[in-house]
């Protein structure tokens, strides 16, 4: 392991060949590195293990934080394993940190790293630099700062000790509920010599199970429901949770809820047991709410269900990263998700064959009148003037069925007519963006990373396409050969704070004059035209009879390996 002329230490090379070990013992296939001062030393060992031939993850250089750390998200979506992000001291943390946020709430792993100096250069050994001393240090240290928005946060003391925090942290990192963990690494601890003693390679996370004594009760509370629903939000995220919760939806014959707070794929869209986004009517005429990872079920939180049993099937219910949280719950059935299904599903037996037929009957009825409704939603769109939001979900859906497509969404606005229109029906299929705006385009980049042989769209709005790091992610899409088609949903203005004001100020002054503030896109130049300057297709849609082509258009050119933006122009 040793390079005595470049390698620093005479021992196993200094702190940067220790981190980059350890990442490799963690399992990591990648480092997510935007950029600073402290990274020489992981930077020096990366050279010496590819000049080497020695095994290392492959590295990205990525301009911007948001970028690094939303791609980490994107490809933790699809692979569920933890990979290793290098931001620049606490500014970089700082910058990084609503993306990071945006991990936590998905339930995304990874471990997340940035430097201090802990001398200022007061101390022996190399000159860490004066900017740690004048600009970048933090009273009380970054992990400090990193703590409300990570499962875990701590420094790294020493370098002996830093392989071993670092595969600690991919463990905490991977196990329920799955987040980023963070390491503040000080630039003297990569510099330190390091003596070779490497972690152990991380082994696979074990697997916790209902017991038969739990499982058996809420199989009987199923079999004596008169009108059972499930309501999901995260069960697509578990290994196996979206056919778990298939098979078991098909076995006890129960509709599917999907609420606007889901955050991925749980269920078929076109499956006939698939019941919408709304919970309302089932608040008054459900007698058994089954919670299968479902953190928000009801709004207000208050809102209870006038008459259900509510049993929360969740390997981990109370989120430790929520402030606040009602569930309401009557029975847990905790320990592995999927697993937990596929034990109930096991135990569809002895059921009232007239309960079945009639909530049979009742779904089919609400199944065809959701189809309807689709489709009149749809027909109007075709008829009206103008390019209708509904009809460039519809017109995805069409072009993308039978590609495999992976679809990541941040619109806010359109976001229902995106999920009820594009009818996702596969797992890891759909993922909705967390958190705050402006993370998309990268988390779709690292899903296509990922996911390298799966078309990768990205549907967002115009008020969160600016948010997004747009110079920085194209960068990105275009050094490492991702392609993805974005879809913009340009209504030129920030319409959800629009309603908001107009929802708490009816008859206020805006109403009154015309005057609304904090909404206005118009003075925005085209969209389209940030990614020309990459050599990126564009197209820009203002009428209907274009949409089709011009996303045809952009389809192949993401299948022939560059990033192609559609900005169409909708009427809402």
């Amino acid at each position: 392991m040793t390079d005595s002329t470049n390698t620093r230490g005479a021992g196993g090379g200094d702190g940067g060949e220790a981190f980059v070990s350890a990442f490799t013992a963690a399992g990591a296939d990648y480092l997510f590195c935007s950029s600073g001062s402290e990274w020489a030393p992981v930077w020096e060992s990366l050279a010496r293990r590819h000049r080497d031939g020695d095994p290392a993850p492959g590295y990205l250089d990525l301009t911007h934080e948001t970028v690094a750390v939303g791609m980490a998200t994107g490809y933790g979506l699809v692979t569920r394993r933890p990979q290793g992000v290098l931001l620049h001291a606490a500014p970089g943390l700082l910058q990084g940190s609503m993306a990071i946020h945006g991990a936590l709430l998905a339930g995304v792993p990874m471990v997340v790293t940035s430097s201090e100096s802990s001398t200022y250069g007061d101390g022996p050994g190399p000159d860490p630099g004066g900017q740690w001393y004048r600009n970048l240090s933090i009273v009380g240290g970054p992990h400090g700062v990193a703590r409300p928005f990570t499962k875990w946060a701590t420094e790294a003391a020493g370098v002996h000790t830093l392989p071993t925090m670092i595969t600690r942290a991919a463990e905490l990192a991977r196990r329920a509920p799955a987040g980023p963990s963070y390491l503040n690494i000080p630039l003297e601890v990569l510099l330190e010599d390091w003596d070779g003693r490497e972690a152990k390679p991380v082994a696979a996370p074990g697997s916790t199970h209902s017991s038969p004594e739990e499982v058996d009760p809420v199989a009987q509370l199923i079999r004596e429901a008169e009108n059972p629903v499930i309501v999901t939000e995260t069960a697509g995220r578990e290994v196996g949770g979206f056919e778990a919760l298939v098979a078991f939806a098909e076995a006890w014959n129960i509709p599917v809820v999907e609420p606007d707070s889901a955050v991925c794929g749980n269920f078929p869209r076109s499956h006939p047991l698939h019941a919408g986004s709304d919970i309302g009517p089932w608040m008054d005429e459900a007698d058994l709410i089954l919670l299968v990872n479902c953190r928000v079920p009801f709004y207000p939180p208050s809102r209870r269900p006038a008459k259900a049993t509510i049993v929360v099937i969740d390997e981990v219910p109370q989120r430790p990263h929520l402030v606040y949280q009602v569930l309401f719950a009557d029975r847990y059935l905790e320990g592995n998700v999927a697993n937990s299904l596929r034990q109930l599903a096991r135990r569809a037996k002895d059921l009232d064959p007239a309960a079945v037929d009639r909530r049979r009957t009742v779904q089919q009825l609400r199944y065809a009148a959701e189809q309807s409704a689709i489709a009149e939603a749809e027909s109007r769109a075709e008829q009206a003037e103008g390019v209708d939001p509904v009809l460039v979900a519809a017109a995805l859906r069409e072009l993308l069925d039978g590609t495999d497509a992976l679809v990541v969404d941040e619109t806010i606005t359109h976001s229902r007519v995106v999920k009820r229109h594009l009818k996702t029906a596969g797992p890891d299929s759909y993922f909705y963006v967390q958190g705050g705006l402006g993370q998309g385009i990268a988390v779709a980049l690292g899903a296509k990373l990922a996911a390298p042989d799966r078309p990768v769209v990205f549907t967002v709005g115009d008020g969160a396409f600016t948010y997004n790091p747009v110079i920085p992610s194209y960068d990105a899409s275009k050094t490492y050969g991702l392609p993805v088609l974005i879809v913009v949903f340009n209504n030129r203005v920030y319409r959800s704070m629009n309603l908001n004001h107009r929802r708490f100020y009816p008859e206020g002054a805006a109403a009154e004059t015309g005057e609304w503030l904090g909404t206005d896109l118009n003075r925005l130049p085209r969209l389209a035209a940030f990614a020309e300057p990459f050599g990126m297709h564009t197209e820009t849609v203002d009428t209907p009879d274009a949409l089709t082509p011009a996303l045809e258009r952009a389809l192949q050119a993401v299948a022939d390996g560059t990033t192609a933006v559609v900005d169409v122009l909708v009427t809402r």
